[in-house]
């Protein structure tokens, strides 16, 4: 078994991995990265957010992704609530923020993200299985993992697990803790042979179709291609054929059925569970756990992509500053799990307010909460505004005791992508 030894190491190669091990490398540190399976492969998570956009141009990976021929995501159209159409306008965040974003197919995406890491420095192994973490004295200290049929060891001062739902790390120090609030699924298909001539609203915009049984995307992937999904409590995905609960649903939304006149299916019915899970503790000694190997909930607003890219910078930078000697263990413990919770609690609290069982419309407590605020607080909360302490929107939704993801914590209110913003 040959032993290697690295700076840091990531398990993991979609998003948050390529968003640590990048800074890491960028600092001066060398940087192995593993990932189990050879991209591309599917993943959802096509719709992205303006802040989404803004973090791929910072860490300098935007014009590699808009080589592709990715669909342009001005706003997002909400039907169905109480009968009303309403739009989000991107355009009406203020402040010289970015205006717009994009939807994308996550399999060239994901590939995209990974051969520019590569491409950067990083020693990237593909079809590389983690087979084994080292923890000696309560500290991560390297992997032993699979590649080749053949079996490798390599140690590192800090390991980031961005294994995903796999949670490699997370699941090794018994660290996640699974929820069961929400409790949804979904099933999607891929159309091709799209015409936005038919879209009875804005071109590229994402609709978002609310009804009493769950709600339905319908997300762009390029000017000829769209994903549909059926989102519903699990209990009625389980009782029901999942391509007649798909068909019932879509029949519920004539603005999204209108945009599919003359679309065939590209992709048929897939299924992918709300596993919901979270856990406390995010970075210990010799350890991060970044995007969804941290947290896992509700893909209602498309905030995925940006949390996992900016829990895999901040985490790369605390290591960096680490090395550097600038901060200690428990200080770059303590920041990232103030950062970390900060940003997927606020966006946990906008999925609760939408699925809030108090009001009989879904979606309604959201308004309600924003009904009196310039339009831009809702606006800058749907782009990804989920570090700000200036927002009464966003204060409003830490103000609900029953919204709470993880126990007490103190608050980080620097945002990563917009930093140095007035607090509140």
């Amino acid at each position: 078994m040959a032993d290697t030894s690295y700076d840091t190491i990531v398990i993991g190669g979609g998003p948050a991995g390529c968003a640590y091990a990048l800074t890491m490398l960028r600092r001066g540190y060398s940087v192995l990265l593993l990932e189990k399976v050879e991209f591309p492969r599917f993943h959802i998570g096509e719709s992205f957010l303006p802040y989404t956009t803004e973090i791929l141009d910072q860490l300098g990976l935007l014009d590699a992704v808009m080589a592709k021929p990715y669909a342009y995501k001005p706003g997002v159209e909400l039907t169905g609530i109480a009968g009303s159409v309403r739009r989000i306008d991107f355009g009406e965040i203020g402040d010289d923020r970015r205006t717009w974003a994009i939807q994308v197919e996550r399999a060239e995406f994901d590939k995209t993200l990974l051969d520019e890491t590569a491409a950067a420095g990083v020693t990237v192994l593909e079809e590389a299985t983690v087979t084994g973490v080292d923890v000696a004295a309560g500290r991560v200290t390297g992997v032993t993992y699979t590649v080749n049929d053949e079996t490798h060891h390599a140690t590192a001062q800090f390991v980031a697990d961005a294994s995903g739902r796999a949670g490699v790390i997370a699941k090794r120090l018994n660290l996640r803790v699974a929820d069961s609030r929400l409790k949804m699924a979904a099933v999607f298909k891929h159309y091709g042979d799209l015409d936005e001539s038919q879209n009875p609203g804005v071109e590229g915009d994402t609709q978002l179709g609310i009804h009493p049984d769950g709600w339905m995307w319908g997300i762009p992937l390029r000017s000829d291609a769209i994903s549909i999904g059926a989102v519903a409590p699990m209990a009625i995905l389980q009782s029901d054929r999942p391509e007649r609960v798909f068909d019932e649903h879509l029949a519920r939304l004539p603005r999204i059925q209108q945009r599919l006149r003359g679309a065939t299916v590209i992709r048929e019915l897939k299924g992918e569970r709300n596993f919901e899970y979270h856990s406390e503790v995010l970075a210990g000694p010799g350890f991060f756990l970044v995007g969804d190997a941290g947290s896992f909930t509700d893909p209602v607003f498309s905030g995925g992509v940006l949390l996992a890219l900016a829990t895999g910078r901040k985490a790369g930078e605390l290591a960096a500053d680490r090395l550097d000697g600038k901060l200690s263990e428990t200080e770059i413990a303590d920041t990232y799990n103030a950062f970390f919770k900060t940003g997927y609690e606020t966006y946990y609290r906008l999925i609760c307010a939408v699925y809030d069982h108090r009001q009989p419309i879904m979606g309604q407590v959201i308004l309600d909460l924003a009904a009196d605020l310039d339009p831009k607080w809702h606006v800058r909360l749907v782009s990804g505004d989920f570090w700000t302490g200036e927002s009464p929107l966003v204060n409003r939704l830490r103000a609900e005791k029953d919204w709470s993801l993880f126990a007490k914590f103190d608050l980080l209110t620097d945002c990563p992508i917009y930093p140095g913003a007035v607090v509140a």
